[in-house]
């Protein structure tokens, strides 16, 4: 035995690296909480999933972001607006899990993670001590800017940038379900 292992030191030494990058650091990183989200959307375990995000900063940050692109800079219109954000953001973001969860449960492909956007999505995160974030074009050609930051020791989305585009997309999809005989 002490043979062998003198012999293939230098593979042991890999694996056990490996192995401790495996135990300690990944189950931590912003990359692990991608993967985890992933598999629970998968699952259909829209509880799970929405563990991974932040829905109150989500809906704060989305607002706040609308309404700067709303009022182009008249400053009482930008703090009606940001008033308004922040009296609604717990109702909305209610909602808006409620919606998430649904959906994921359901099954939806609107709300499915494509494999390529969270390998884009992994291998392109940019972390910076508590936060980190991403920038990908999914297969549709959206562009994506997503924010996460931890919380309490996990890894949560906190902030999705131009997220109007995709409200916009999910309005027109659920008016055309309404529609639709």
């Amino acid at each position: 035995m002490l043979r062998f292992a003198l012999r293939h030191f230098t593979a042991i030494l890999i694996l056990g690296a490996l192995a401790a990058w495996a135990l300690f650091y990944l189950p931590q990183s912003p990359s692990f909480a991608v993967l985890q989200m992933k598999r629970a959307i998968d699952a259909r375990n829209g509880e799970a999933a929405s563990n991974y995000v932040d829905f109150e900063s989500v809906v704060k940050n989305a607002g706040h972001e609308m309404v700067q692109k709303q009022t182009g800079g008249d400053p009482m219109s930008a703090m009606l607006g940001n008033a308004a954000i922040d009296l609604f953001t717990k109702p909305m973001a209610q909602i808006a899990k409620a919606w998430a969860v649904r959906k994921v449960n359901d099954g939806d492909p609107a709300v499915q993670m494509p494999n390529a956007a969270v390998v884009g999505a992994v291998v392109l995160l940019h972390r910076n001590g508590d936060t980190a974030y991403t920038n990908f074009k999914d297969n549709k050609g959206q562009e994506w800017e997503v924010h996460l930051a931890r919380e309490d020791g996990q890894w949560r989305v906190v902030e999705i940038k131009n997220i109007e585009q995709l409200l916009e997309k999910l309005q027109r999809e659920e008016q055309k379900n309404l529609n639709a005989p």
